[in-house]
C-alpha cells in the first residue's frame, strides 16, 4: 500500500493507518536488520566493540575518547582504542570467593565489608570470609539477562550497580528499564512513549522510507524527530502545518527536521491522496504529488512549490490556477512556471496598490501604469522583461480559451513596450586562470574522483551543471570508426544530445562506472550518484553540493587572476570558455552551434565571442595592397607594432569602405574626399575582390562614355583610379593563384 493509494471503506486517518501499516513495523520498538540499507547505522569500527556507530565510524562511547585524545588520526586510534567503553564490562563482584554481590569499596559487597570492618580490618588474604546464604541457597540473580551478580536484597531485583542506576533514573518500570538496558548502544527506533495514533503515524513513515529505498533514515536521527514531535505535544502530525514544524524545529540539524516533514507529507497523502484533482484546490501546489510533473532531467520531480497563496485577488488566483495547470500538463518546465507565477504575483501586487478588484477593469491604459511600476522596481532587465512577457503570455491563454469575457481587448502589450536588455557580455574565463584549474596537479587534489570527473567534462565539453549532473550511467556512445560520444539529456531544451570526446575522459569515465558498481552492485541510473543517503544510488549529485565542492577545491589550490586575487567562478562560465576556445581556433560557428546544442546562432554568437589575438592573427595572415598595387605588411614584432595594431584596429572598426580599410590615423582629416582609390593610404584584400572586380567594370563603363562625349578631364580622373583597380587585382590575384598552386602541388 502507497501513500497516494487509499482504503475502500475506511474515512478517517486512524483507520486507514491501522488498515496500511504491515506488522514487521507495527511494533513500539523498531529494529532493522543488519543489512538493512535503509535504517542500518553499521558496528562501531573499533575491534571487539558492538556499539552502534553515528560518526567517522565510531560508537558514541569511542568518538568521545577520540576526541579527549585531540581528535588524532582515526588508523592509529584504532590501533590503540584503549580498554572498552562503559556498558560493555561485565561488572565486577566482591573479592570473596563464591560471593556474587557486587562490588563496593575495598573491593568487598556492602555485607562483607561490614563484618570486614567488624573483625577489626584484618588482611585479606588471611580473613576468613563468612558465608552469607544458607547451605543449599542461592540468592536471586540481577533481572537483566546479560548480568550475572545477586540482586542485592530479596526486596530488590538489581543487582548493586543496576539498582543504583535505577533510581538515579527514578524507578521508572522495571519491564522498561530492562529494555532500555538491552538496547543500549544499539541502532533502534523507540515510539513507545507517543500516543497511539502518533505512533502509527512514525511506523508508516517507516514503512514509505523502508518502501522508497532512496534515502537512508539513521535511527539516531529518527529519534531526535520522534522527541521533536513528543515534544510538541501533538496527537498527529497534521495538527501542525509545514511551516510550523519548521519554525518550531529551531535546530541546525536537517536530517531529523527532514524525516518529520517526510512523515506528515505521507500523512496528508494517505489521508487526501494525489493528484490533480487533490492538488489543484490547494493554494500551494506540491509538484511531487502531480504525475507526469518531472525535473529537467526528466527525473522524478524534486519537492517544489508553487504558491497561489500570495496572490490576493481571488479571481486572479483562480486564472492563474488554470493557466498553470495548462501549461505544465503541456510539458513547461519548473523553472519557466516559477517564472511565470512570479509574474502573476507582482501584477497581484501592483492591482493591490491600483485598488483594482474586477478583471474588467484591466485595460491598456492600466497596463502602461503595470509597465511604468515593473520597470521602475527591483531586479535586472531579464526579470522585468519575464514580468511583462508571462503576463502577456496570460491574457493571450485568457482569450484563446474563452475562460473569462470580460477581459478588456484592449488589454495587451506590444513590441517596444519593454526597454531592451542590454547586450550580454561573454563570460569566459581567461586562460590564465584555465591553466591552472586544468593543470594535472590541481585536479587531483580534488576530494572525490567524483568531482574532479564533473569537472573535466564541464571544461572539455561544454555541458550545462544541470546536463552534467544529471549524466546516465550509460551515457557512452561509438560511431562506426569507434570514436567515442558522450550522450546527455540537454535539460534546457529537453531533448537528447551528444558530443565528441577523446579517449582520455571516455577512460575516466569508465573509471567512474566501476566505482559507483562498487558501490551500488546491483546498479545505479546514473553516473554521478549522491555519496551519501543514497540507499539504491538512483539520486543524482546536487548542484548546491558540486558548488560547495568546487568552492573548497578552488580555495585549497588557492587559484587567483593575473593581479593575484582569488577567483571566484560559477560551472556555466566554463561552458562559454569551452565555446570561445573553438571559434578563436577557427571553428566554423555551425560547428559551435551543433556542439552546444543551440537552437538559433544568436545564442552561440553570444557565447563564442572572437577574442582582438584572432582577429589580429587572421588580419595579419591576409594580403594587403595600396592604390600602386605595393603589399603592406604590418611587424607583429617591431617597436610600433601594438600601436600600429591599435590605429588599424580602431580604423577597421569606424572607418570601413566597401572595397576595402582607410588607413589614414583617425585623428586626421581625410584630404581626398571620395576619391579613395586614388588616396596613398587606401588598404584592401581578397575579401573585397569582387568589389574590385565590380569597380573596375563600373569605371571602364565611365572611361567610355566619357570619351565619347569628350569629357577630358572626367577621362583622366577614372583612368587613375582604374590604373590603381589594375594594380591592386593584379597583386591579390596573383596571390590566390599561388595558394592554389600550393594546395595542388
Amino acid at each position: 500500500m502507497t501513500a497516494g493509494e487509499r482504503v475502500p471503506g475506511l474515512s478517517g486517518l486512524l483507520e486507514q493507518l491501522m488498515a496500511v501499516v504491515r506488522p514487521e513495523f507495527r511494533t513500539e520498538i523498531y529494529i532493522a536488520a543488519a543489512d538493512d540499507p535503509v535504517f542500518a547505522a553499521g558496528e562501531c569500527v573499533v575491534a571487539g566493540c558492538d556499539r552502534t556507530a553515528v560518526q567517522r565510524g565510531l560508537c558514541n562511547g569511542h568518538v568521545i575518547r577520540w576526541r579527549q585524545r585531540g581528535r588524532p588520526d582515526l588508523e592509529s586510534f584504532l590501533a590503540d582504542s584503549g580498554p572498552p567503553v562503559r556498558g560493555r564490562n561485565p561488572l565486577p563482584s566482591c573479592r570473596v570467593d563464591g560471593c556474587r554481590y557486587g562490588r563496593g569499596g575495598g573491593g568487598l559487597c556492602s555485607r562483607h565489608r561490614d563484618r570486614w570492618d567488624r573483625a577489626g580490618r584484618p588482611g585479606l588474604a588471611t580473613w576468613e570470609a563468612p558465608e552469607l546464604a544458607a547451605p543449599g541457597t542461592r540468592p536471586a540473580e540481577c533481572r537483566l539477562p546479560f548480568c550475572s551478580l545477586w540482586a542485592e536484597n530479596p526486596a530488590k531485583i538489581f543487582c548493586h550497580s543496576h539498582d543504583d542506576r535505577w533510581q538515579r533514573r527514578g524507578l521508572p518500570d522495571p519491564g522498561r528499564f530492562i529494555v532500555d538496558c538491552e538496547l543500549a548502544g544499539t541502532a533502534h527506533i523507540d515510539l513507545r512513549d507517543l500516543v497511539p495514533q502518533l505512533r502509527l503515524e512514525f511506523q508508516y513513515a517507516l514503512q514509505c522510507r523502508h518502501d522508497a529505498q532512496a534515502r537512508t533514515a539513521r535511527p539516531r536521527l529518527v529519534m531526535q524527530a520522534v522527541r521533536q514531535a513528543e515534544r510538541a505535544g501533538v496527537s498527529s502530525l497534521l495538527d501542525r502545518s509545514e511551516q510550523q514544524w519548521r519554525q518550531a524545529a529551531g535546530s541546525r540539524v536537517r536530517e531529523p527536521v527532514l524525516f518529520l516533514l517526510d512523515a506528515r507529507d505521507a500523512m496528508e497523502s494517505l489521508r487526501d491522496g494525489t493528484g490533480w484533482e487533490v492538488e489543484y484546490a490547494k493554494d500551494v501546489w506540491r509538484l511531487h504529488k502531480l504525475p507526469g510533473i518531472a525535473a529537467p532531467s526528466g527525473r522524478p520531480c524534486p519537492r517544489a512549490r508553487l504558491r497561489f497563496d500570495r496572490i490576493t485577488q481571488l479571481w486572479l488566483r483562480d486564472l492563474g490556477k488554470r493557466w498553470m495547470r495548462l501549461r505544465l500538463a503541456s510539458g513547461l518546465s519548473i523553472t519557466a512556471a516559477k517564472a511565470g507565477l512570479d509574474a502573476l504575483t507582482c501584477f497581484s501586487q501592483f492591482l493591490t496598490l491600483a485598488g483594482v478588484k474586477r478583471l474588467a477593469d484591466v485595460d491598456r491604459p492600466l497596463l502602461e501604469r503595470h509597465l511604468a511600476w515593473v520597470v521602475s522596481g527591483s531586479g535586472g532587465p531579464g526579470v522585468k522583461q519575464i514580468r511583462i512577457g508571462g503576463l502577456n503570455l496570460f491574457f493571450q491563454a485568457i482569450r484563446q480559451h474563452g475562460w473569462d469575457d470580460t477581459l478588456p481587448g484592449t488589454a495587451a502589450f506590444y513590441p517596444g513596450d519593454t526597454p531592451p536588455a542590454p547586450e550580454r557580455v561573454s563570460r569566459q574565463l581567461a586562460e590564465y586562470v584555465m591553466t591552472q584549474v586544468e593543470s594535472p596537479a590541481n585536479l587531483g587534489r580534488w576530494p572525490s574522483p567524483a568531482g574532479r570527473l564533473v569537472t573535466v567534462v564541464l571544461t572539455r565539453c561544454g555541458l550545462r551543471i544541470s546536463s552534467a549532473l544529471a549524466l546516465d550511467f550509460d551515457c557512452l556512445l561509438h560511431d562506426g570508426q569507434g570514436a567515442p560520444y558522450l550522450r546527455y539529456f540537454n535539460t534546457k531544451m529537453k531533448r537528447e544530445a551528444a558530443v565528441p570526446i577523446d579517449e582520455e575522459l571516455e577512460t575516466a569515465i569508465r573509471g567512474q562506472q566501476r566505482r559507483v558498481l562498487d558501490r551500488w552492485p546491483a546498479g545505479a541510473t546514473c553516473l554521478f550518484p549522491r555519496p551519501h543517503a543514497n540507499v539504491s544510488g538512483n539520486l543524482p549529485l546536487s548542484d548546491s553540493s558540486y558548488r560547495r565542492m568546487l568552492g573548497r577545491w578552488l580555495a585549497a589550490c588557492e587559484i587567483h587572476d593575473e593581479h593575484g586575487r582569488p577567483v571566484h567562478l560559477t560551472p556555466h562560465q566554463w561552458r562559454h570558455t569551452f565555446a570561445c576556445r573553438l571559434i578563436n581556433r577557427d571553428v566554423p560557428q555551425e560547428v559551435v552551434r551543433i556542439l552546444l546544442d543551440h537552437d538559433s546562432h544568436r545564442m552561440t554568437s553570444h557565447y563564442a565571442k572572437i577574442t582582438d589575438q584572432t582577429v589580429r592573427r587572421r588580419w595579419e595572415q591576409a594580403t594587403k595592397v595600396n592604390i600602386k598595387g605595393e603589399r603592406v605588411t604590418l611587424d607583429p614584432g617591431g617597436p610600433l607594432g601594438q600601436a600600429q595594431w591599435a590605429k588599424t584596429r580602431y580604423g577597421m572598426a569606424t572607418q570601413t569602405l566597401s572595397n576595402g580599410y582607410c588607413g589614414l590615423p583617425v585623428q586626421k582629416s581625410c584630404p581626398h574626399a571620395n576619391a579613395c582609390l586614388t588616396c596613398p593610404v587606401f588598404l584592401s584584400g581578397p575579401e573585397f575582390l569582387p568589389e574590385l572586380r565590380e569597380q573596375r567594370h563600373r569605371t571602364l563603363t565611365l572611361i567610355e562614355v566619357s570619351t565619347g562625349k569628350g569629357q577630358t578631364r572626367v577621362a583622366e580622373m577614372n583612368q587613375q583610379v582604374l590604373t590603381s583597380l589594375d594594380r591592386m587585382i593584379t597583386e591579390i590575384e596573383k596571390d590566390d593563384d599561388e595558394a592554389e598552386a600550393a594546395d595542388a602541388g
